[in-house]
Order: structure tokens, then C-alpha cells, then sequence
């Protein structure tokens, strides 16, 4: 088994651990209701996945006279679902209720780093605009390959007239951070089934004010050394990493000890990012449920570990780290969360993926027809998930609308004294296995 905790330098980083990861299951408080989708699909020549919103400095959702914008990693809808990672681009939509997005077209034109853009964050500071996100690959590259770098585009403007938002470069696009091959493996260390330096997020920690780009990333473990008790699981080395600026420039990091490692335990700590909750830090990650080692069986989902700092020791979410996850008949409907403070409550968005699978696998998926595969992929927002926090319990308590964004200062519909997501919800839908 592996230790809560592992010595790091002058720091014992906190480790996801086996005991815990084998208490998740699917309970009434952790299982989303069944999607369907949405009425319309405003933008249906366009497939995205994986979306993030417009920051603040301090976290907060941005507004630029009255508009809010949201950014996905997007592909054309007649392209195979299972190909979009190898097209992917950033687009922008735009909105001023959160909830009817308007789409503004790709982010960048012309010169970017990387062969394509996959996940990352944005900020807004002080009317500077910086999009940062992974570089995959190498411009101009003739064959696809996986490098994975943490980039930013920064220089672009932000204008607004009475009918809607713009966002136009030039944008100055650099590499910001690489894998050192001693905290973070680099692609030619990795023996696991997928390698991973990726998702840059942007935060400012309220205690001192203090700026970190937190990204997924792989832990090297040195073949041999017996780290887990099967040399197997030693491929599941998955890592939350973390940089710090120390002038507080969105462009300048220096890398610094994980944050949290899921080694022997998972290999993919997907698009992490904090939540600060009276004076609680809170580390989402999404994981798969084939990135779990073997001998753990973790669904699709939304993980969540509480600290009583940033670099604080991170222990699970309601015990085992699962805070949100699919159906069982649905199992991976959804995916790639982001959880936001509203109030009292986290809201957490994600983006509709594969549905009405009919006990198909992924796998499966890839075997149907091409026009089959894009039937069954949403390809769009998915509703937003409402979750009850208290300490470091969670529980789901309703939706809202698809891709539904709200602002601090708007209200939401009273939840009663009874959850509203009842058990006939979550499991119906699509038939049984």
C-alpha cells in the first residue's frame, strides 16, 4: 500500500492513497440525473467538450459591460468524435445571462504554439487578457505527436458594442512552463498508458496573495524501486502540479513540488483547479474510470480532496475523493467538470459527452458507424450540477439549465428541505444494462 503522504524535497506531498480510492462508490449524493439533450443546439455545425469561463484575478466570474464569455475545445460536428483531440481549437462564446451562448469563432488566428490547443484557463486583469492553454505537438509537425506543453496567448482585445462581444489579436503566444523530468515526468520517461502535462489553471491564493498555474501532470517513478507493491501499478502515476510566479506576471513561473499525487492509484488528475471555501481549500480533479489501477474501481467523475491550505495535506472529499459522477446506465454522459463557488452552494459545469450507449463501451463506440458515433456524442454543454458542501462532505441537491453560468449576484430557485434529484431521476433514462 501506499503512504498518505511521501517525502518531497522539504515538503511531504499528499498522496491520493489506495485505502481511500477503494472506498468509492455510487451513492444517492454523488450520482447526477440522467441528460437528455438540450432543446436546441445553437451552434450544430460545432462539436466542444472541454469549456472554462472568463476569470477575475480573484476567481470570480468576469463581466465585460454586462457580457460574460466562455471558452471549449472545439472540432467540426462531421469530424469523428474519437478524432476531435487531433483538431481541437479554442473558441469563444459569449453571453449576457448565462445561459444563451452566442459562438465568436476561434480564439486565435494564424500563428499559435503547438499543432493544436487542448484545455486550459483565462483571465481577465485589469483589462489584460491572457488564454492559456496546452500546446499539443509542434506547429507544422507532418504526423501527430503528443508532446504537451503549458502556453499563453497574451496581447488580445476585448470590445463590446449593443448586439454582443469581440475578441481580436494579435495575441503573443509563448511556452511558459515544460516538465523538468524530476518533479514532472517528460513524455520520454513515461511507461503508463497515457502521458500528461497539461490544463494550466490560473489562481490567486486569497491568504498572501500569492499567484500559482496549477496543471495535470505524471510523477517519474524510477523502474525497480518498488514504489507500489505491484511493479503494475507503478504506470499509474498521476500528479496535480503546480507553478508560482514570484513577481505575480501571468507569464512568469517556476515550478514547485506536486500539490497532490495519485501514484499506484490513478494516472490521469484531469483539469485541476481550488476552490476556496471559509478558509477550506478545495482541489477538483475529473478522472476516467479506465485511468483508476487495477484492483480500483472508480467510475467517471468529479474528485474532490479538502486542505486547510494550498500546499496544505489534501485528504478526500467524502472520503474516498468522489464528489460527482454518471448514472451507472449513463456512465459517461458527462465529463470534464469545473466546480465554481455560488454563495452558499458549488455549481460544477461540464460538457455532454457520450449518451444512450445502451450498455455500450467507449470501445464499443468506436466500432459503430461514423454517422452512429456522432449520434451518440452530445458534443455540447451539459447541465449545470448543483452540490451542497459542508466540511468535507458533499451532496447533490438539482441541475440547472444546460451550460448555465450564473453570476454571485443572481439568485437561483430555493432548494426545499428534501434533495431535489430523486432516485427515480437518476436512474431512469436510457433503460438498464
Amino acid at each position: 500500500m501506499t503512504p498518505e503522504h511521501v517525502e518531497n524535497g522539504d515538503r511531504a506531498t499528499p498522496r491520493w492513497t489506495r485505502e481511500q480510492a477503494a472506498r468509492i462508490e455510487r451513492t444517492d449524493g454523488t450520482v447526477a440525473p440522467i441528460i437528455y439533450p438540450p432543446r436546441e443546439d445553437s451552434v450544430p455545425e460545432i462539436n466542444g467538450w472541454d469549456t472554462w469561463f472568463l476569470r477575475n484575478r480573484d476567481g470570480s466570474v468576469a463581466t465585460i459591460d454586462g457580457w460574460r464569455v466562455i471558452f471549449s475545445l472545439t472540432a467540426p460536428a462531421d469530424l469523428l468524435p474519437g478524432k476531435r483531440h487531433d483538431v481541437a481549437e479554442i473558441r469563444y462564446f459569449y453571453s449576457t445571462d448565462g445561459e444563451r451562448w452566442h459562438d465568436g469563432g476561434p480564439v486565435f488566428e494564424g500563428e499559435v504554439r503547438g499543432s493544436r490547443q487542448w484545455a486550459g484557463s483565462a483571465l481577465l486583469d485589469d483589462g489584460d487578457l491572457y488564454v492559456f492553454y496546452t500546446a499539443s505537438g509542434r506547429a507544422g509537425e507532418a504526423d501527430l505527436t503528443y508532446e504537451q506543453r503549458l502556453a499563453v496567448g497574451s496581447g488580445g482585445t476585448v470590445e463590446t458594442d449593443g448586439s454582443g462581444l469581440r475578441i481580436d489579436g494579435p495575441f503573443e503566444h509563448e511556452v511558459l512552463l515544460e516538465p523538468d523530468g524530476e518533479r514532472y515526468e517528460r513524455e520520454e520517461q513515461y511507461r503508463g498508458m497515457i502521458y500528461t502535462f497539461r490544463d494550466p489553471w490560473f489562481f490567486e491564493d486569497p491568504a498572501d496573495g500569492e499567484t500559482y498555474l496549477l496543471f495535470e501532470a505524471n510523477t517519474p517513478i524510477p523502474e525497480g524501486e518498488g514504489v507500489c507493491e505491484d511493479p503494475v501499478w507503478e504506470e499509474f502515476n498521476g500528479s496535480v502540479g503546480i507553478a508560482r510566479s514570484p513577481t505575480g506576471d501571468p507569464t512568469d513561473w517556476h515550478l514547485e513540488d506536486p500539490l497532490l499525487e495519485g501514484i499506484c492509484v490513478n494516472q490521469e488528475l484531469e483539469r485541476p483547479h481550488v476552490v476556496v471555501r471559509d478558509g477550506r481549500y478545495y482541489l477538483f480533479v475529473s478522472s476516467h474510470d479506465h485511468t483508476f489501477a487495477p484492483g480500483l474501481d472508480g467510475p467517471d467523475g468529479l474528485y474532490g480532496f479538502v486542505a486547510d491550505s494550498l500546499k496544505g495535506k489534501y485528504r478526500p472529499i467524502n472520503g474516498s475523493g468522489l464528489v460527482l459522477t454518471n448514472p451507472e446506465n449513463a456512465p459517461y454522459q458527462a465529463y470534464s467538470w469545473v466546480a465554481f463557488p455560488h454563495r452558499e452552494e458549488l455549481l460544477v459545469s461540464g460538457f455532454f459527452n457520450y449518451y444512450d450507449l445502451g450498455g455500450l463501451t467507449l470501445d464499443d463506440v468506436a466500432t459503430l458507424p461514423p454517422d452512429e458515433q456522432s449520434k451518440k456524442f452530445g458534443g455540447t454543454l451539459a447541465p449545470t450540477v448543483r452540490v451542497a458542501l459542508k466540511g468535507d462532505r458533499t451532496r447533490i441537491t438539482g441541475t440547472l439549465s444546460h451550460g448555465r453560468i450564473p453570476l454571485e449576484s443572481e439568485e437561483l430557485p430555493a432548494l426545499s428541505e428534501e434533495r431535489l434529484v430523486h432516485r427515480e431521476e437518476i436512474r431512469g433514462g436510457y433503460g438498464r444494462y
